[in-house]
């Protein structure tokens, strides 16, 4: 375990002993080994004035919501010490009551509501506490006699406490054990299936016992040579059609969009491939409190059971909640956050990509102790009714009644955007971002990959190249799980030239990129899409279809037959539930082809200035991409759930057209 102290940069936190807190928190936080996501709290107890300037002791712990490895001074939640010596000595406290308690002895009303762990930290006599939940410890205490094998590695150097419920029942239990305890010979206390504490007098010496304890964790690993894993090289490609299967099967049982991605790094493919991975993945999580995060358990996605195995999932859920559930809890949705795809990876499941990087982490490191343990003796996680008790803790379930807020129309979806390196495929990828849709942007232009967001997945390549296109949907998949939404805006805009002189190149060159392209894209997408959430496919057209003008042949009758090809498209796919609509800007002058000296050669042409020539329309308005990007994504959306095959003018109102 790599201590990461450096005195150098500690002393740019020595101003206070609130800022050393910062300090040692993010180096905990820094170490995905002893916390990851939120997990883990530490504290500092030190006088601070009140609002009548007078002195109390006053408990600064991690508040709720903020991160160990980027915390601010501001995360700190400042409680009063009396207020929670008091709680601690309570026989009975609901966590509900502790939760109010707490956040009515804060020192600041605005601050973040505590740690949940606050007592716990306040009856441990030390300026400093500091709580993870490293992997390598829990690996040894999740075996059978784990208490007996972390006694060979620390002797009575920690208190060893039983696994207790977090919360205010685990603060009892510990302030219970330590009512004669001889502190100077403690340097930590292990909470079996749990986690460990540390403290000291300063925030060096804190830091440094919790990595000395979890070093001789690693060390013991590796004495009894199980320290290792196994790993694997993934497969040149994989079944995409298998895995956006499954996504949609979660949607059937779930009624709810979830994003999947396919983990194929060494040790998940190796762990993967291990024969018996099905059996020990599924004896439960590493800490009951990933269970927030994972479930209890992963879906198993083996071969004889691809078809069923959601719905057995499902069903084995229910049952779950069933056999430990009280008449006051209302059951959570019945899909898995992650699985074990035998041969292939993990797959992180969630409705957004924040939750599947959590989701990857921690599956990850669980993967690892899961092998740490089998090798020392057994992976022996704790009986699934412990594990129900957190997850379905009193305070998640009172957020649960508060409601969750709405959240954004295309969460959990995934779209596919071309041509979105500039102008209205950009605006299109944006808004889409903007409304909680996982995007893939393609385009042939390089500077796509300039586009960034945590969302957002950018490939370069050329669609008029088959082998391209059809890469495209197992990419897509990989990253995302499957596809719903499908922007096929692509195109150029050839020279003006008349049929009388127009070059055959031209004509081609427009043919196969505004339509044979579009036609090819579509051709490999539709068996994705028909395992789609909510299917929708938008083609941006042009005004040229209804309105063509001289000198335009060739883009006027790639783009009318990319229109006969969407309305052909939304015959034979509407029985799938897969809606196809077009719509036909025109005059966007925010894009790449309408640069200032074009919109000023062309204003100058009809006699009018850029201005009014950018508004040359019945309504007299100015279109942008923004404008069409958000027609697209309202088309795309529920409200025109009932609208296939229609074709939409955004041009502000044109005499010819109408």
């Amino acid at each position: 375990m790599k201590n990461r102290w450096n005195e150098a940069e500690a002393a740019k936190f020595a101003k206070s002993p609130l800022a050393m807190r910062v300090y040692t928190s993010r180096l905990i936080g820094a170490d995905p080994q002893l916390v990851l996501h939120g997990g883990g709290n530490t504290s500092l107890k030190m006088k601070a004035k009140n609002f009548f300037q007078d002195e109390e002791d006053i408990l600064y712990v991690k508040g709720s919501g903020w991160d160990l490895a980027t915390i601010e001074e501001a995360g700190f939640a400042p409680v009063k010490m009396t207020s929670l010596l008091r709680l601690a000595q309570q026989e009975v406290l609901s966590d509900s009551d502790m939760v109010n308690q707490q956040r009515a002895a804060l020192l600041d009303p605005n601050a973040p509501n505590p740690s949940v762990e606050a007592i716990l930290h306040a009856i441990l006599p030390f300026a400093f506490v500091d709580h993870t939940h490293t992997d390598s410890m829990i690996a040894i205490t999740n075996t059978p006699n784990g208490q007996a094998r972390l006694q060979e590695v620390f002797g009575q150097r920690v208190l060893y406490v039983p696994y207790v419920m977090p919360g205010f029942l685990l603060a009892r239990k510990v302030f219970e054990l330590t009512q004669d305890v001889d502190w100077s010979k403690l340097q930590g206390i292990v909470l079996l299936n749990h986690g460990l504490f540390t403290f000291g007098p300063d925030a060096k010496t804190s830091y440094e016992r919790m990595i000395n304890l979890v070093d001789e964790c690693e060390t013991y690993l590796q004495k009894k040579s199980a320290a290792s894993v196994a790993t694997k090289k993934a497969k040149a490609d994989f079944p995409a059609l298998a895995l956006a299967q499954v996504r949609k099967d979660i949607y059937h049982q779930s009624k709810l969009p979830f994003l999947c991605e396919l983990n194929q790094s060494p040790e998940a493919v190796g762990f993967s491939e291990l024969p018996n991975a099905n059996e020990i993945s599924s004896r439960g999580p590493l800490t009951p409190d990933h269970v927030i995060h994972t479930k209890r358990l992963p879906l198993q996605m083996t071969e004889q059971s691809m078809v069923t195995c959601v719905a057995a999932y499902a069903e084995s859920y229910r049952k779950y909640f069933a056999s430990h559930s009280t008449p006051d809890l209302k059951i959570l949705d019945v899909a898995p956050r992650w699985a074990v795809w035998p041969g292939q990876g993990l797959v992180s499941i969630a409705q957004s990509v924040d939750r599947l990087k959590v989701i990857r982490d921690i599956s990850e490191q669980t993967i690892r102790a899961i092998q740490w343990s089998e090798k020392l003796a057994q992976w022996q996680a704790l009986p699934e009714k412990d594990i129900f008790e957190v997850e379905y803790w009193e305070l998640e379930q009172a957020k649960l009644k508060r409601g969750a807020s709405k959240p954004a129309p295309f969460t959990g979806q995934v779209a596919l955007v071309t041509g979105a390196c500039q102008g209205i495929g950009k605006a299109i990828a944006q808004e889409l971002l903007v409304q909680g849709a996982a995007v893939v942007a393609v385009d042939i232009d390089q500077k796509i990959h300039n586009l960034k967001h945590k969302a957002l997945l950018t490939l370069d390549g050329d669609l008029t190249s088959l082998d391209f296109v059809r890469s495209l949907p197992a990419q897509i998949v990989k990253k995302f799980g499957g596809l719903d939404l499908l922007v096929s805006n692509a195109g150029i805009f050839p020279p003006g030239e008349t049929i009388e002189k127009l070059n055959l190149q031209t004509w081609r060159k427009s043919l196969d990129v505004n339509l044979t392209s579009h036609f090819e894209l579509l051709q490999v997408c539709i068996p994705f899409l028909k395992l789609g959430i909510s299917p929708s496919v938008m083609f941006i057209a042009s005004k040229n279809v209804p309105a063509p003008g001289p000198g335009a042949a060739a883009y006027s009758a790639a783009k009318a037959g990319l229109t006969q090809l969407a309305r052909v498209a939304a015959l034979e796919l509407g029985p799938f539930g897969i809606r196809v609509n077009m719509v036909h800007p025109n005059a966007i002058f925010d894009t790449g082809i309408w640069t200032p000296e074009v919109l000023q050669n062309r204003a100058a042409h009809y006699k009018m200035s850029v201005e009014d020539y950018k508004k040359n329309n019945i309504l007299k308005v100015e279109i942008t991409s923004k404008d069409v990007a958000e027609l697209v994504a309202a088309m795309l959306g529920s409200a025109f759930k009932a609208t296939t095959g229609a074709q939409v003018a955004i041009d502000g109102g044109n005499d010819r057209v109408i």
